[in-house]
């Protein structure tokens, strides 16, 4: 488990992208892209507007109170426990195995907000990461190597949890 220690969260405040104020903006520069969502209301509004995601990654929450606008659309179903602050092998592994069987939906248990870091590592370049900002609206990341180099730097900054690593950084 990758965990994101408290001095350290400020780096992820910023966004990993460009901010639109409106998912709406973002439409005409997702034609023929795979697009990646995290988020419920982010998976949500382009499931509204016609776009299907090759992933999305929701725990039916948003700003931390229970989201009523669940996702449905015909997907691959994955599961997923990551506790917030952290990311979890087990969510690591679920996108492994949901970007073989797409569209897919991963439904985590806890908090999927540092999701979008795996979610750039693990997808292939050409694509586009789609997540909330809250209370600025959504943030459009072009998958490609320099976010590719920009995701393993942020990982860098969390401590890594597990038997073999002693907590050490990564």
């Amino acid at each position: 488990m990758y965990r994101l220690p408290e001095r350290e969260r400020q780096y992820l405040k910023k966004p990993f992208g460009t901010v639109y104020k409106d998912i709406s903006e973002t439409l005409s520069l997702l034609s023929g892209k795979k697009v990646y969502a995290v988020g419920d209301v982010v998976t949500h509004r382009l499931l509204g507007y016609g776009v299907i995601p090759t992933l999305a990654i929701i725990d039916q929450r948003t700003m931390r109170t229970p989201c009523t606008r669940i996702p449905e659309y015909q997907s691959h179903r994955f599961s997923a426990r990551n506790p917030p602050g952290t990311i979890t092998e087990e969510l690591i592994d679920s996108i492994k195995r949901a970007l073989h069987k797409e569209p897919s939906i991963i439904v985590v248990e806890g908090e999927e907000d540092l999701a979008v870091i795996p979610v750039i590592l693990e997808a292939s370049e050409g694509g586009i990461l789609l997540y909330g900002q809250p209370q600025e609206g959504v943030v459009l990341r072009e998958i490609d190597k320099v976010a590719k180099q920009d995701a393993r730097m942020l990982l860098s900054r969390f401590i890594r949890d597990d038997k073999s690593s002693h907590g050490k950084r990564v």
